[in-house]
């Protein structure tokens, strides 16, 4: 039986976590969900090349999700054309229970910087929802080539101003 009120903590994250956090993008209906995944993203080494760098660079902030003391997904903040933007993966396992909410909420205290934003595909309505429970507004759209649908999607974008 799932917790109720889980123990939702973030900390930063470390390359002992990757491993990890590498299984849970593995996931077909995850990797659908978020659409816009690495040209690697099923490659071990590639994988963990590319994290182990990001980090080490002073504009991402990469943090692990712990619930009850268990690794549940990762959320982080990153700078991308001058824009700084947010992006989260949880474990299929932790799915609907408010995770990724309060770990926004969370990560939103450390870092301050505003405007963020954060992208969604057009058809993710949980992380929409996620978004919007933590006072991002849509502002917008883009059509962009989603690795992981092998097409190209329609994304929404969010901005938080305060």
């Amino acid at each position: 039986m799932k917790n109720s009120n889980p123990e939702i903590q973030l900390r930063p994250t470390t390359v002992a976590d990757l491993d990890i956090l590498f299984q849970f993008q593995l996931d077909p209906e995850a990797n659908h969900l978020a659409a816009f995944t690495s040209k690697d993203s099923f490659n071990k080494e590639a994988y963990l090349a590319k994290y182990t760098k990001l980090l080490n660079d002073p504009t991402v902030n990469n943090q692990t999700i712990v619930v009850d003391g268990t690794i549940a997904g990762s959320i982080a903040k990153f700078v991308m054309e001058g824009d700084t933007e947010i992006t989260y993966w949880i474990d299929k396992a932790f799915w609907g229970q408010g995770i990724a909410t309060i770990a926004l909420k969370n990560l939103l205290t450390i870092e301050t910087t505003r405007p963020i934003f954060g992208r969604v595909a057009f058809d993710n309505t949980g992380s929409q929802k996620v978004l919007e429970k933590c006072g991002f507004t849509k502002i917008g759209t883009d059509k962009g080539f989603a690795r992981a649908r092998q097409t190209e999607i329609e994304e929404f974008i969010y901005r938080l101003d305060s």
